[in-house]
């Protein structure tokens, strides 16, 4: 009789499946119930069931966070789930972590429930009956050769001295990729691998990692045959072994599985990768120079090295000025002002892959930038590109595209925020325009028309709301962005004069001591800046 644990946040559910069928009469008896993630790893203990049923959303640890901790812990449970339509992108997150099936609950009847459940007990009796196979045969032998093999191939691909020795030894002894006679290695590469995880735990991290192997060689089939391996950096490696004598068979193969894999880790982990195969050779001890060929494939960023060695190098991270000069149209939103930044930047970085360190290190930190600006805690984040999305990005031109967006919707949200406080919707709006072209033409016409309302009603309720004209307002946002172009350094009072919108210079010199009590020269060299922000 195979026990069953019930978990599920709805007393109802519960009453419902356990009432829909003569559990007993099938081969099945319910062992416990729990109503929480805690509570059902309690009963994990206690019980110690064959199959779990587990509801995906739940309050704390939900569904999904639970399978796979199960999955980690209790390897021999199986877990059915129960969903909802719009539960089945987590769902399909679960049957990539093992799960047997899933349920939904509004279409749950008794011949659904017992067919899944004899699913589950399925598996559970050819797992035992393969355990019993390897038991018998000296798989725990096969099983350790194999683990030592995988061990020796990491260390092949990353570059240890002595690891081709060793690994023909090894496969050797182990007597794995016994008979062939063909060899070649591939790589992949993880994209956006480092601009995923570095948001990510360690633990998290690794589960990626794993998974990716994982499914890797269930594309790849027998590992006996072809195995897989993580290398680093978001990289992994594959080993091929052919018993065919044919270079063109043996190639052929190669590239159809590769493809298989290329579209698993799409399908399944959402991950966008590239790779390359390297040359068919006669011997174990020449896998190494396949997969140095297959790296180099990948990244051929050593090879734009050599060739652009007198005329430049790749950029290891943003300068100090690059920096400064995103920072400074950030606090000015001069989307104008990002854009020329991202171009200055990407400018010595288009003939680069996505995947190199060096452009991953400079998005990163372009990235960085911007959180800091608008931290990833704060509630209007969640109107901003997510970095989840970098897991379909696959060339430079995307990723600055992606970035133009990411910034120009931050620029969005931090002059919403300016605009917000305790104005009307249509003071709001008027001073949202005025943010957004103070540093050309912006007029009280001009905003009443885009906003459609008269002039002189906007005129009255922006000067009640605001206890400033229209004209008053608009000075002192260009006041404003003047000082910080000011203590940047990096213009002269002229040309801040034209960039935030005063048509003379004389003017822009009369309105900036009116609101600072300085000349911009005094502004610009005294030791006390006092810049007196829009309120």
């Amino acid at each position: 009789m195979l026990q069953v644990l019930l978990v599920d946040d709805e007393p109802l559910v519960h009453h419902h499946l356990w009432t829909m069928s003569d559990w007993k009469s099938h081969g099945f008896e319910l062992c416990g119930e729990a109503y929480s993630g805690s509570m059902a790893l309690q009963a994990m203990e206690q019980s110690q069931p064959d199959i779990a049923i587990i509801d995906v959303n739940m309050p704390g640890m939900n569904g999904v966070e639970l399978q796979r901790t199960i999955r980690e812990h209790y390897p021999n449970v199986k877990t059915i789930m129960l969903s909802s339509y719009d539960d089945y992108d987590y769902v399909r997150e679960c049957l990539r972590n093992g799960a047997v099936d899933y349920l939904l609950k509004h279409r749950l009847d008794e011949q659904s429930l017992i067919s899944i459940l004899k699913k589950a007990e399925q598996e559970l009796r050819e797992e035992a009956k393969q355990l019993g196979s390897k038991e018998a045969g000296g798989g725990a032998d096969e099983g350790k050769g194999m683990e030592s093999v995988r061990e020796r191939v990491v260390q092949l691909f990353i570059g240890l001295p002595g690891a081709a020795q060793a690994l023909e030894e090894d496969v050797r002894q182990s007597r794995l990729f016994a008979n062939s006679v063909r060899f070649a290695a591939a790589a992949v590469q993880i994209v956006p691998f480092r601009l995923l995880t570095e948001s990510r735990s360690d633990m998290q991290i690794n589960r990626l990692v794993r998974q990716a192997v994982e499914l890797v060689q269930q594309s790849l089939g027998d590992p006996a045959e072809r195995m897989a391996v993580y290398v680093e950096n978001g990289r992994l490696g594959i080993v091929f072994a052919f018993k065919e004598r044919s270079e063109q068979a043996a190639a052929s193969e190669a590239a159809r599985l590769m493809s298989n894999v290329s579209h698993s880790l799409g399908l399944f982990l959402n991950l966008k990768c590239i790779y390359a195969i390297g040359h068919i050779c006669g011997s174990m001890s020449k896998v190494e120079s396949s997969y140095r060929e297959a790296e180099r494939s990948i990244d051929p960023s050593a090879s734009l090295k050599e060739t652009d060695r007198g005329s430049s190098h790749p950029r290891l991270s943003l300068t100090i000025e690059e920096q400064k000069q995103l920072l400074l149209s950030i606090e000015r939103l001069d989307k104008e002002g990002v854009r020329r930044s991202m171009a200055a930047v990407f400018t010595s970085m288009r003939k680069l892959p996505l995947h190199s360190p060096s452009v991953q290190v400079v998005v990163s930190e372009l990235l960085s930038i911007g959180e800091k600006t608008l931290p990833l805690d704060d509630a209007a984040a969640a109107g901003l590109p997510s970095r989840e999305e970098l897991e379909n990005i696959g060339s430079m031109a995307e990723i600055e595209q992606w970035l133009l967006a990411y910034f120009e919707s931050l620029l969005d949200l931090l002059r919403e925020r300016q605009a917000a406080g305790p104005y009307s919707r249509h003071v709001s709006q008027a001073i949202l325009l005025i943010l957004e072209r103070y540093h050309s033409y912006i007029t009280l016409e001009l905003a009443a028309s885009v906003i459609g309302l008269n002039p002189s009603y906007l005129s009255r309720i922006f000067k009640v709301e605001t206890q400033m004209t229209f004209s008053e307002y608009v000075n002192r946002v260009r006041i404003d962005a003047s000082c910080k172009l000011l203590e940047s350094g990096r213009f002269t009072v002229k040309q801040i004069s034209s960039q935030v919108g005063f048509t003379t210079y004389n003017y822009f010199f009369k309105v900036f001591k009116e609101s600072t009590g300085m000349t911009p020269h005094a502004y610009m060299s005294g030791p006390a800046r006092v810049s007196k922000s829009v309120k």
